[in-house]
């Protein structure tokens, strides 16, 4: 089973301050999601750019949640300009050469 990374970037309207406030009680419903091993939060504040890098276990699980309503309200939240995701096949054996948290 090929572990996924999912890379989510936004545009965001608002500034960093209020994008770090108005998401941190999303944390924990996005820790709860199933098939997720963990999401490093991003900010771009001088490219109003805001996303995330999100380790799943399976394919099945990041397209779970690609249609799931996470990210729906995100495509909705009108904060965001646009919103592109990329998901990506791990190689895990290169990754714990170079230290990447795919374990």
């Amino acid at each position: 089973m090929v572990k996924k990374i999912l890379q989510i970037n936004v545009k965001c309207k608002n500034p960093k301050v209020d994008f770090a406030d108005a998401y941190f009680p999303a944390a924990q419903s996005i820790a709860d999601v199933k098939g997720l091993l963990w999401k490093v939060w991003l900010m771009n504040e001088a490219d109003k750019t805001a996303g995330g890098i999100y380790l799943f276990k399976d394919d099945t699980s990041v397209q779970a949640y690609l249609k799931g309503p996470i990210v729906a309200a995100v495509s909705k939240n009108p904060a965001f300009s646009s919103v592109e995701a990329k998901v990506f096949d791990v190689l895990e054996k290169h990754s714990k050469i170079t230290r990447g948290p795919v374990d």
